[in-house]
């Protein structure tokens, strides 16, 4: 996936959550803007317990755009699936 693609995700307003799926079979949550950032190769996710979005996150997970497969956007009100 592209850098500047995240990028908009990320600067959207209202911004909306949206989860991360990676060529390994993980899946990453951002729930807040401010969780993760892009560089032209990576995208870096701060991970939080499960359950616990307004708590600081317990690990960083670095991963490399070109193993990001798909990117889904939650629309207002939806919760994302286990």
């Amino acid at each position: 996936m592209r850098p500047d693609a995240i990028r908009k995700l990320l600067r959207k307003q209202p911004f909306r959550p949206f989860r991360v799926y990676v060529s390994d079979g993980a899946i990453y949550d951002v729930a807040h803007p401010e969780a993760a950032e892009v560089s032209a190769m990576m995208l870096i996710i701060e991970v939080h317990p499960a359950g616990f979005a307004g708590v600081p996150g317990e690990r960083i997970a670095y991963i490399s755009l070109i193993h990001v497969t798909r990117v889904e956007v939650y629309f207002p009100g939806a919760a994302p699936a286990p």
